[in-house]
Protein backbone atom coordinates (compact mmCIF):
# COMPACT_ATOMS: atom_id res chain seq x y z
CA UNK A 1 0.00 0.00 0.00
CA UNK A 2 1.40 3.22 -1.03
CA UNK A 3 0.99 5.88 1.40
CA UNK A 4 -0.13 9.31 0.36
CA UNK A 5 1.83 12.73 1.12
CA UNK A 6 -0.44 13.51 4.39
CA UNK A 7 -0.23 10.13 5.66
CA UNK A 8 3.47 10.06 5.43
CA UNK A 9 3.44 13.12 7.18
CA UNK A 10 1.55 12.46 9.99
CA UNK A 11 3.61 8.72 10.37
CA UNK A 12 6.50 11.31 10.50
CA UNK A 13 4.97 13.38 13.32
CA UNK A 14 3.61 10.60 15.50
CA UNK A 15 7.33 8.36 15.36
CA UNK A 16 8.99 11.79 16.52
CA UNK A 17 6.55 12.52 18.97
CA UNK A 18 7.39 9.14 20.27
CA UNK A 19 11.20 9.42 19.83
CA UNK A 20 11.21 12.56 22.22
CA UNK A 21 9.00 10.91 24.83
CA UNK A 22 11.40 7.63 24.92
CA UNK A 23 14.16 9.80 25.93
CA UNK A 24 14.56 9.89 29.32
CA UNK A 25 15.92 13.30 29.79
CA UNK A 26 13.14 14.89 28.01
CA UNK A 27 10.06 16.08 29.64
CA UNK A 28 10.79 15.93 33.03
CA UNK A 29 7.52 15.82 34.48
CA UNK A 30 6.39 13.10 32.52
CA UNK A 31 6.12 9.34 34.43
CA UNK A 32 7.01 6.21 32.67
CA UNK A 33 3.06 5.25 32.24
CA UNK A 34 2.57 8.72 31.06
CA UNK A 35 4.99 8.89 27.79
CA UNK A 36 3.63 5.28 26.83
CA UNK A 37 0.19 6.77 27.35
CA UNK A 38 1.11 9.80 24.91
CA UNK A 39 2.81 8.00 22.45
CA UNK A 40 -0.06 5.28 21.88
CA UNK A 41 -2.91 8.47 22.04
CA UNK A 42 -0.59 10.30 19.12
CA UNK A 43 -0.44 7.24 17.15
CA UNK A 44 -4.22 6.36 17.56
CA UNK A 45 -4.75 9.87 16.71
CA UNK A 46 -2.78 9.93 13.75
CA UNK A 47 -3.95 6.64 12.66
CA UNK A 48 -7.55 8.01 13.42
CA UNK A 49 -7.00 11.17 10.69
CA UNK A 50 -4.60 9.56 8.21
CA UNK A 51 -5.72 6.11 7.31
CA UNK A 52 -8.85 3.93 5.87
CA UNK A 53 -8.19 1.77 8.75
CA UNK A 54 -11.52 0.75 10.45
CA UNK A 55 -11.88 3.22 14.10
CA UNK A 56 -12.48 0.21 15.91
CA UNK A 57 -9.63 -1.41 15.16
CA UNK A 58 -7.31 1.11 16.11
CA UNK A 59 -8.85 1.72 19.50
CA UNK A 60 -8.56 -1.85 19.96
CA UNK A 61 -4.78 -2.03 19.12
CA UNK A 62 -4.51 0.95 21.56
CA UNK A 63 -5.98 -0.45 24.54
CA UNK A 64 -4.31 -3.39 24.17
CA UNK A 65 -0.94 -1.63 23.39
CA UNK A 66 -1.74 0.39 26.66
CA UNK A 67 -2.57 -3.10 28.70
CA UNK A 68 0.25 -4.62 27.66
CA UNK A 69 3.08 -2.23 28.65
CA UNK A 70 1.05 -2.14 32.26
CA UNK A 71 -0.47 1.22 31.69
CA UNK A 72 -3.55 -0.08 32.28
CA UNK A 73 -4.46 -3.51 34.00
CA UNK A 74 -6.35 -5.83 31.97
CA UNK A 75 -9.95 -5.63 34.21
CA UNK A 76 -9.69 -1.98 33.01
CA UNK A 77 -10.03 -3.20 29.20
CA UNK A 78 -12.59 -5.98 29.49
CA UNK A 79 -14.30 -3.74 32.05
CA UNK A 80 -15.53 -1.03 29.90
CA UNK A 81 -17.41 -3.69 28.17
CA UNK A 82 -19.83 -4.33 30.77
CA UNK A 83 -20.22 -0.59 31.38
CA UNK A 84 -23.58 0.75 32.26
CA UNK A 85 -23.79 3.10 29.34
CA UNK A 86 -22.61 -0.06 26.96
CA UNK A 87 -25.61 -1.78 28.02
CA UNK A 88 -27.87 0.90 27.94
CA UNK A 89 -27.16 1.24 24.08
CA UNK A 90 -27.65 -2.29 23.70
CA UNK A 91 -30.75 -2.77 25.04
CA UNK A 92 -31.70 1.21 23.29
CA UNK A 93 -31.17 -0.72 19.99
CA UNK A 94 -33.45 -3.59 20.34
CA UNK A 95 -36.05 -1.21 21.29
CA UNK A 96 -35.75 0.27 18.09
CA UNK A 97 -35.70 -2.84 16.03
CA UNK A 98 -39.29 -3.56 17.96
CA UNK A 99 -40.41 0.32 16.90
CA UNK A 100 -39.11 -0.30 13.29
CA UNK A 101 -40.86 -3.78 13.11
CA UNK A 102 -44.22 -2.29 14.25
CA UNK A 103 -44.64 0.21 11.38
CA UNK A 104 -44.92 3.12 14.22
CA UNK A 105 -42.96 5.56 11.85
CA UNK A 106 -44.42 5.92 9.17
CA UNK A 107 -47.63 6.37 10.60
CA UNK A 108 -45.70 9.41 12.87
CA UNK A 109 -44.64 10.64 9.72
CA UNK A 110 -48.19 10.73 8.35
CA UNK A 111 -49.72 12.83 11.19
CA UNK A 112 -46.80 14.84 11.35
CA UNK A 113 -46.17 15.86 7.82
CA UNK A 114 -50.20 15.87 6.23
CA UNK A 115 -50.37 18.38 8.32
CA UNK A 116 -48.10 20.92 6.72
CA UNK A 117 -49.76 23.86 3.96
CA UNK A 118 -47.05 25.75 3.20
CA UNK A 119 -43.09 25.02 2.47
CA UNK A 120 -42.13 26.03 6.02
CA UNK A 121 -44.60 24.20 7.58
CA UNK A 122 -43.53 21.16 5.98
CA UNK A 123 -39.93 21.78 7.43
CA UNK A 124 -40.40 22.38 10.64
CA UNK A 125 -42.82 19.52 11.05
CA UNK A 126 -40.23 17.39 9.55
CA UNK A 127 -37.63 18.69 12.02
CA UNK A 128 -40.12 17.83 15.16
CA UNK A 129 -40.59 14.52 14.20
CA UNK A 130 -36.65 14.27 13.65
CA UNK A 131 -36.14 15.21 17.09
CA UNK A 132 -38.70 13.01 18.19
CA UNK A 133 -36.66 10.12 16.98
CA UNK A 134 -33.51 10.88 19.37
CA UNK A 135 -35.86 9.06 22.01
CA UNK A 136 -36.76 6.00 20.17
CA UNK A 137 -33.26 5.40 18.27
CA UNK A 138 -29.93 5.27 19.23
CA UNK A 139 -27.27 6.98 17.37
CA UNK A 140 -27.11 9.08 14.67
CA UNK A 141 -26.69 6.55 11.99
CA UNK A 142 -29.45 4.39 13.13
CA UNK A 143 -31.91 7.63 13.38
CA UNK A 144 -30.59 7.98 9.33
CA UNK A 145 -31.08 4.61 8.23
CA UNK A 146 -35.01 4.89 10.24
CA UNK A 147 -35.63 8.20 8.16
CA UNK A 148 -34.37 6.99 4.68
CA UNK A 149 -38.08 5.50 3.94
CA UNK A 150 -39.71 8.70 4.98
CA UNK A 151 -37.52 11.19 2.81
CA UNK A 152 -38.27 8.96 0.18
CA UNK A 153 -42.02 9.10 -0.34
CA UNK A 154 -41.53 12.57 0.64
CA UNK A 155 -39.20 12.95 -2.50
CA UNK A 156 -41.53 10.83 -4.85
CA UNK A 157 -44.84 13.05 -3.60
CA UNK A 158 -42.55 16.61 -4.35
CA UNK A 159 -41.04 14.76 -7.68
CA UNK A 160 -41.83 17.87 -9.99
CA UNK A 161 -40.36 20.20 -7.14
CA UNK A 162 -36.87 19.31 -7.47
CA UNK A 163 -35.47 22.25 -4.61
CA UNK A 164 -37.52 21.17 -2.08
CA UNK A 165 -36.20 17.57 -2.19
CA UNK A 166 -32.70 19.12 -2.12
CA UNK A 167 -33.81 21.10 0.87
CA UNK A 168 -35.34 17.89 2.65
CA UNK A 169 -32.19 15.69 2.05
CA UNK A 170 -30.27 18.50 3.64
CA UNK A 171 -32.66 18.82 6.08
CA UNK A 172 -33.11 14.96 7.40
CA UNK A 173 -29.14 14.37 8.10
CA UNK A 174 -29.16 18.49 9.54
CA UNK A 175 -31.60 17.85 12.32
CA UNK A 176 -30.81 14.06 12.71
CA UNK A 177 -26.87 15.10 13.69
CA UNK A 178 -27.87 18.66 15.66
CA UNK A 179 -30.55 16.96 17.29
CA UNK A 180 -28.72 13.97 19.13
CA UNK A 181 -28.01 16.17 22.15
CA UNK A 182 -31.04 15.63 22.92
CA UNK A 183 -30.89 12.63 24.59
CA UNK A 184 -27.97 10.45 26.65
CA UNK A 185 -27.90 7.67 24.04
CA UNK A 186 -28.31 10.25 21.02
CA UNK A 187 -24.86 9.67 20.25
CA UNK A 188 -22.05 7.19 21.23
CA UNK A 189 -19.74 10.13 22.06
CA UNK A 190 -22.12 11.18 24.98
CA UNK A 191 -21.52 7.59 26.58
CA UNK A 192 -18.11 8.25 26.16
CA UNK A 193 -18.40 11.96 27.62
CA UNK A 194 -20.16 10.73 30.65
CA UNK A 195 -17.63 7.81 31.00
CA UNK A 196 -14.49 10.33 31.07
CA UNK A 197 -16.42 12.45 33.37
CA UNK A 198 -16.94 9.83 35.64
CA UNK A 199 -13.39 8.38 36.11
CA UNK A 200 -11.81 11.73 35.79
CA UNK A 201 -13.98 13.86 38.07
CA UNK A 202 -16.45 11.71 39.82
CA UNK A 203 -19.45 12.84 38.30
CA UNK A 204 -21.98 11.25 36.38
CA UNK A 205 -24.66 12.61 34.60
CA UNK A 206 -27.37 10.45 34.47
CA UNK A 207 -30.54 9.94 31.62
CA UNK A 208 -32.25 12.71 33.08
CA UNK A 209 -29.90 15.39 33.47
CA UNK A 210 -28.94 15.10 30.20
CA UNK A 211 -32.39 15.38 29.07
CA UNK A 212 -33.01 18.80 30.99
CA UNK A 213 -29.48 19.96 29.50
CA UNK A 214 -29.56 18.79 26.36
CA UNK A 215 -33.32 19.24 24.98
CA UNK A 216 -33.65 22.56 24.75
CA UNK A 217 -30.25 22.61 22.96
CA UNK A 218 -31.52 20.75 20.68
CA UNK A 219 -35.18 21.91 19.82
CA UNK A 220 -33.20 25.36 19.23
CA UNK A 221 -30.76 24.17 17.09
CA UNK A 222 -32.13 22.03 15.00
CA UNK A 223 -35.09 24.67 13.80
CA UNK A 224 -32.75 27.52 13.51
CA UNK A 225 -30.77 25.19 11.43
CA UNK A 226 -33.79 23.98 9.45
CA UNK A 227 -34.41 28.18 8.55
CA UNK A 228 -30.97 28.16 7.51
CA UNK A 229 -31.24 24.96 5.14
CA UNK A 230 -34.09 26.65 3.69
CA UNK A 231 -32.43 29.80 3.34
CA UNK A 232 -29.69 28.62 1.89
CA UNK A 233 -31.59 25.87 -0.77
CA UNK A 234 -34.56 27.34 -1.76
CA UNK A 235 -35.48 30.13 -3.43
CA UNK A 236 -38.24 32.75 -2.76
CA UNK A 237 -40.45 31.50 -5.35
CA UNK A 238 -39.96 27.57 -4.02
CA UNK A 239 -40.85 28.61 -0.60
CA UNK A 240 -44.49 30.64 -1.56
CA UNK A 241 -45.75 27.32 -3.34
CA UNK A 242 -48.46 25.43 -1.30
CA UNK A 243 -47.82 22.34 0.05
CA UNK A 244 -50.08 19.41 0.42
CA UNK A 245 -49.43 15.82 1.61
CA UNK A 246 -51.84 13.37 2.02
CA UNK A 247 -51.78 10.31 4.67
CA UNK A 248 -52.31 8.19 1.11
CA UNK A 249 -49.15 10.18 -0.31
CA UNK A 250 -47.18 8.68 2.43
CA UNK A 251 -48.91 5.40 2.43
CA UNK A 252 -48.37 4.55 -1.43
CA UNK A 253 -44.40 5.25 -1.14
CA UNK A 254 -43.81 3.82 1.76
CA UNK A 255 -41.68 0.89 1.71
CA UNK A 256 -43.87 -1.94 3.34
CA UNK A 257 -47.03 -1.38 2.18
CA UNK A 258 -49.19 -3.62 4.31
CA UNK A 259 -48.28 -1.76 7.09
CA UNK A 260 -50.68 0.87 7.00
CA UNK A 261 -49.78 5.15 8.33
CA UNK A 262 -53.58 5.75 8.92
CA UNK A 263 -57.18 4.08 11.05
CA UNK A 264 -56.98 1.88 13.61
CA UNK A 265 -53.72 1.22 15.66
CA UNK A 266 -52.53 -2.50 14.88
CA UNK A 267 -52.38 -4.81 18.71
CA UNK A 268 -48.21 -4.66 17.53
CA UNK A 269 -48.12 -1.04 17.38
CA UNK A 270 -50.23 0.04 20.48
CA UNK A 271 -48.14 -2.47 22.47
CA UNK A 272 -45.04 -0.93 20.87
CA UNK A 273 -45.96 2.67 21.67
CA UNK A 274 -47.07 1.88 25.30
CA UNK A 275 -43.88 -0.04 25.83
CA UNK A 276 -41.93 2.95 24.37
CA UNK A 277 -43.94 5.31 26.59
CA UNK A 278 -42.94 3.75 29.65
CA UNK A 279 -39.34 3.15 28.99
CA UNK A 280 -39.03 6.61 28.16
CA UNK A 281 -41.21 7.95 31.23
CA UNK A 282 -39.06 5.60 33.66
CA UNK A 283 -36.14 7.42 31.99
CA UNK A 284 -37.38 10.70 32.68
CA UNK A 285 -38.38 9.92 36.42
CA UNK A 286 -34.90 8.53 37.37
CA UNK A 287 -35.00 10.79 40.51
CA UNK A 288 -37.75 9.17 41.92
CA UNK A 289 -37.76 5.56 41.29
CA UNK A 290 -33.90 5.28 41.56
CA UNK A 291 -33.78 2.48 38.70
CA UNK A 292 -30.67 2.64 36.65
CA UNK A 293 -31.32 3.76 32.91
CA UNK A 294 -29.48 0.72 32.06
CA UNK A 295 -31.76 -1.55 33.89
CA UNK A 296 -34.86 0.32 32.78
CA UNK A 297 -33.41 -0.17 28.73
CA UNK A 298 -32.92 -4.15 30.04
CA UNK A 299 -36.18 -4.65 30.74
CA UNK A 300 -37.71 -2.96 28.02
CA UNK A 301 -35.96 -4.97 25.37
CA UNK A 302 -36.92 -7.84 27.10
CA UNK A 303 -40.27 -7.13 26.90
CA UNK A 304 -39.95 -5.94 23.33
CA UNK A 305 -38.50 -9.57 22.10
CA UNK A 306 -40.65 -11.34 23.94
CA UNK A 307 -42.64 -13.94 22.57
CA UNK A 308 -46.16 -13.00 23.94
CA UNK A 309 -45.92 -9.16 24.14
CA UNK A 310 -42.92 -8.65 21.64
CA UNK A 311 -42.58 -7.30 17.78
CA UNK A 312 -39.22 -8.32 17.24
CA UNK A 313 -37.26 -11.73 17.80
CA UNK A 314 -34.39 -10.85 20.02
CA UNK A 315 -31.83 -12.32 17.87
CA UNK A 316 -33.20 -10.48 15.10
CA UNK A 317 -33.16 -7.19 17.44
CA UNK A 318 -29.20 -7.94 17.90
CA UNK A 319 -28.30 -8.03 14.69
CA UNK A 320 -29.31 -4.35 14.40
CA UNK A 321 -26.93 -3.73 16.86
CA UNK A 322 -23.52 -1.68 16.04
CA UNK A 323 -20.87 -3.98 17.87
CA UNK A 324 -18.21 -2.32 16.33
CA UNK A 325 -19.42 1.01 17.92
CA UNK A 326 -19.66 -0.51 20.62
CA UNK A 327 -15.91 -2.25 20.97
CA UNK A 328 -14.67 1.16 19.89
CA UNK A 329 -16.62 2.87 23.06
CA UNK A 330 -14.59 0.46 24.97
CA UNK A 331 -12.10 0.33 24.09
CA UNK A 332 -11.73 4.85 23.94
CA UNK A 333 -13.14 4.49 27.38
CA UNK A 334 -9.85 2.49 28.47
CA UNK A 335 -7.48 4.96 26.55
CA UNK A 336 -9.65 7.59 28.78
CA UNK A 337 -8.61 5.97 31.70
CA UNK A 338 -5.28 5.71 30.99
CA UNK A 339 -4.89 8.96 30.23
CA UNK A 340 -6.46 10.00 33.38
CA UNK A 341 -4.57 7.94 36.04
CA UNK A 342 -1.17 8.14 34.11
CA UNK A 343 -1.07 12.33 34.48
CA UNK A 344 -0.97 12.51 30.58
CA UNK A 345 -4.12 14.75 30.50
CA UNK A 346 -3.12 16.97 32.87
CA UNK A 347 0.40 17.30 31.61
CA UNK A 348 -0.48 18.31 28.02
CA UNK A 349 -3.06 20.58 29.40
CA UNK A 350 -0.56 22.16 32.53
CA UNK A 351 1.34 24.56 29.44
CA UNK A 352 -2.28 26.20 28.60
CA UNK A 353 -2.87 29.85 30.03
CA UNK A 354 -5.03 29.45 33.24
CA UNK A 355 -5.84 33.18 33.52
CA UNK A 356 -8.30 33.27 30.47
CA UNK A 357 -11.86 33.93 31.42
CA UNK A 358 -14.54 31.35 32.07
CA UNK A 359 -16.36 32.48 28.85
CA UNK A 360 -13.18 32.66 26.67
CA UNK A 361 -12.14 29.53 27.83
CA UNK A 362 -15.56 27.87 26.98
CA UNK A 363 -15.38 29.81 23.63
CA UNK A 364 -12.21 28.39 23.01
CA UNK A 365 -13.36 24.45 23.30
CA UNK A 366 -16.63 25.09 21.38
CA UNK A 367 -14.38 26.40 18.52
CA UNK A 368 -12.28 23.69 18.25
CA UNK A 369 -15.00 21.30 18.83
CA UNK A 370 -17.00 22.48 16.39
CA UNK A 371 -13.47 22.49 13.66
CA UNK A 372 -12.76 19.16 14.86
CA UNK A 373 -15.06 17.25 12.29
CA UNK A 374 -12.53 18.67 9.42
CA UNK A 375 -9.92 16.22 11.32
CA UNK A 376 -11.68 12.88 12.83
CA UNK A 377 -14.47 12.15 10.71
CA UNK A 378 -15.71 9.72 13.94
CA UNK A 379 -17.65 11.47 15.92
CA UNK A 380 -16.92 9.40 18.93
CA UNK A 381 -13.17 9.54 18.07
CA UNK A 382 -13.64 13.59 18.22
CA UNK A 383 -14.49 12.93 22.10
CA UNK A 384 -12.32 10.26 22.80
CA UNK A 385 -9.82 12.40 21.69
CA UNK A 386 -11.05 16.39 23.10
CA UNK A 387 -13.32 15.08 26.44
CA UNK A 388 -10.36 14.14 28.56
CA UNK A 389 -7.72 16.91 27.51
CA UNK A 390 -11.07 19.57 28.10
CA UNK A 391 -11.98 18.10 31.28
CA UNK A 392 -8.13 18.24 32.63
CA UNK A 393 -8.00 21.97 30.90
CA UNK A 394 -11.54 23.43 32.85
CA UNK A 395 -9.66 21.82 36.63
CA UNK A 396 -6.72 23.90 35.68
CA UNK A 397 -8.56 26.97 34.91
CA UNK A 398 -10.89 26.70 37.29
CA UNK A 399 -13.98 26.09 34.90
CA UNK A 400 -16.72 23.21 35.70
CA UNK A 401 -15.35 20.45 33.86
CA UNK A 402 -18.99 19.40 33.62
CA UNK A 403 -19.95 22.52 31.41
CA UNK A 404 -16.92 22.66 29.29
CA UNK A 405 -17.09 18.21 28.39
CA UNK A 406 -21.07 19.22 27.35
CA UNK A 407 -20.00 22.16 25.44
CA UNK A 408 -17.23 20.22 23.63
CA UNK A 409 -20.01 17.48 22.95
CA UNK A 410 -22.58 19.27 21.68
CA UNK A 411 -20.34 21.56 19.50
CA UNK A 412 -18.67 18.55 17.81
CA UNK A 413 -22.31 17.27 17.11
CA UNK A 414 -21.93 19.79 13.95
CA UNK A 415 -20.52 17.86 11.12
CA UNK A 416 -22.02 19.60 7.71
CA UNK A 417 -18.95 20.49 5.85
CA UNK A 418 -18.22 17.75 3.74
CA UNK A 419 -20.16 14.32 2.34
CA UNK A 420 -17.59 12.36 4.82
CA UNK A 421 -17.51 14.33 7.76
CA UNK A 422 -20.69 11.99 9.16
CA UNK A 423 -22.37 8.92 8.44
CA UNK A 424 -26.42 10.48 7.69
CA UNK A 425 -24.50 13.18 5.66
CA UNK A 426 -22.41 10.39 3.49
CA UNK A 427 -26.14 8.29 3.60
CA UNK A 428 -28.53 10.90 2.01
CA UNK A 429 -25.64 12.38 -0.41
CA UNK A 430 -25.71 9.00 -2.40
CA UNK A 431 -29.38 8.06 -3.14
CA UNK A 432 -29.74 6.72 -7.00
CA UNK A 433 -32.87 7.99 -8.92
CA UNK A 434 -33.59 11.30 -6.32
CA UNK A 435 -31.75 14.71 -6.40
CA UNK A 436 -29.94 15.41 -3.64
CA UNK A 437 -27.43 17.92 -1.82
CA UNK A 438 -23.52 18.53 -3.82
CA UNK A 439 -20.61 19.24 -2.13
CA UNK A 440 -21.39 22.84 -2.52
CA UNK A 441 -24.60 22.93 -0.66
CA UNK A 442 -23.04 21.45 1.98
CA UNK A 443 -20.36 24.10 2.24
CA UNK A 444 -22.75 27.11 1.70
CA UNK A 445 -25.05 25.88 4.75
CA UNK A 446 -22.10 25.08 7.00
CA UNK A 447 -20.40 28.82 6.25
CA UNK A 448 -24.15 30.16 8.05
CA UNK A 449 -24.84 27.35 10.24
CA UNK A 450 -21.21 26.77 12.06
CA UNK A 451 -21.09 29.91 13.70
CA UNK A 452 -24.63 30.18 14.38
CA UNK A 453 -24.77 26.72 16.21
CA UNK A 454 -21.33 27.44 18.12
CA UNK A 455 -22.73 30.76 19.07
CA UNK A 456 -25.71 28.96 20.43
CA UNK A 457 -23.82 26.35 22.23
CA UNK A 458 -21.98 28.88 24.19
CA UNK A 459 -24.74 31.16 24.60
CA UNK A 460 -26.52 27.56 26.69
CA UNK A 461 -23.62 26.91 28.55
CA UNK A 462 -23.15 30.22 29.53
CA UNK A 463 -26.89 31.47 30.51
CA UNK A 464 -28.89 28.53 30.11
CA UNK A 465 -27.04 25.60 31.60
CA UNK A 466 -26.57 27.56 35.22
CA UNK A 467 -29.66 28.08 35.64
CA UNK A 468 -30.25 24.01 34.96
CA UNK A 469 -27.51 23.48 38.10
CA UNK A 470 -24.84 23.26 35.56
CA UNK A 471 -22.64 26.02 36.95
CA UNK A 472 -19.88 27.61 34.74
CA UNK A 473 -16.75 28.14 37.47
CA UNK A 474 -16.88 25.13 40.18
Amino acid sequence: MTLTLRQTILLCLALSLCALLVVPGNFPGLSGDARLTLAVFALATCAWIGTPIDDTYIALGAGLALTATGVISSDTLFGTLGDETVWLLICAFVLAAAVARSGLAGRAAAFLVSGARSVRQLTHLTTAALVVTAFAVPATSGRAALALPVFLALAKVLADRKRLVVMLALLFPTVILLSAVATLIGAGAHLITVSVLWESTGERIGFTQWLLLGLPLAIASSHLAAEAVLWTTTRRADRKGPIHITADDIQAHVEDTEQPVTGPWEPAETRCALLLATVVALWCSEPLHQVPPAVVALIGAVVASSPALGTVRLKDALKTVPWSLLLFMAATMAMGVALADSGAAKWLVSGLPVDLSPWLFLASVIAVSTAAHLVLQSRSARSSVLVPLVVAAAVGAGVNPVAAALASTAAAGFCHTLPASAKPVTLFAEIPGTPTYTPRDLLRLSAVLAPLTAALVLLFALAVWPLLGVPVVR
